[in-house]
């Protein structure tokens, strides 16, 4: 099979804000990246290295969980703000976080009074905050996401234990089993290589481009054995 360039085909529209998610070490930043390229447009990233708690808390959880989740709840609104401002002038824009799957790491990690005080500042937060056109949800086994996190060794993030990316997958599936805010794209990532791989990512390309409405299911894997 060719090799096809990474733009996308100008004669095809496509949603107007895409949004990348799925747990750690799945692969959203590289996707919401090469999607962002392809369409030429604006890229939010979630910024977790920017966040000054993040390591604290994959050491202790208990201690380091409600600032670590107030930092990010209140970078993510901030983006978001100025993504609707800016709306005008960049109509095409690609995020590797949906900012109600803040609510999802919350409920993992903080207690009830701590939940509490987060759903407040999560209410005054978000009321306004733009939806998303497409969602571009990654799924993959535990341990392949325990692989990838290995293999690309943030130093952070050598913390993470089997236990808890197993909770936080079932979590995930939850949470899209319930979403009905914006077209879904569920996909299988187990098995393919998005970052190199041209013809794995010009199939997802496409369904990105295709999927305007209700929820799809796309297995790469599958198809290009169909092809074989």
């Amino acid at each position: 099979m060719n090799q096809a360039s990474d733009q996308m085909p100008a004669q095809k529209p496509w949603p107007g804000f895409v949004v990348v998610e799925g747990p750690i070490g799945v692969g959203k930043t590289t996707l919401a990246r090469r999607l962002a390229d392809s369409f030429g447009s604006n890229l939010l990233l979630e910024g977790a290295d920017e966040n000054p708690f993040l390591e604290k808390f994959y050491e202790n959880p208990r201690t380091a969980a409600l600032p670590t989740q107030l930092h990010f709840l209140m970078q993510r609104s901030r983006q978001l703000k100025q993504l609707k401002q800016d709306d005008m002038f960049n109509p095409v824009r690609v995020a590797d976080f949906l900012i109600q799957k803040d609510r999802l790491f919350a409920e993992l990690t903080l207690d009830a009074d701590e939940l509490d005080l987060y759903e407040q500042v999560y209410e005054s937060l978000t009321f306004d905050v733009q939806r998303p056109d497409l969602v571009v949800y990654l799924q993959a086994p535990v341990e392949v996401l325990l692989e990838r996190i290995q293999q690309r060794g943030i130093k952070h993030e050598k913390w993470i234990e089997a236990a808890y990316l197993e909770r936080l997958c079932e979590a995930y599936i939850s949470f899209f089993y319930q979403y009905s805010d914006a077209p879904l794209l569920i996909v299988n990532a187990t098995d393919i290589d998005f970052a190199h791989n041209e013809d794995d990512y010009n199939l997802l390309l496409e369904q990105v481009t295709e999927s305007r409405s209700g929820r799809h299911y796309f297995n790469p894997a599958a198809l290009q054995g169909e092809m074989i």
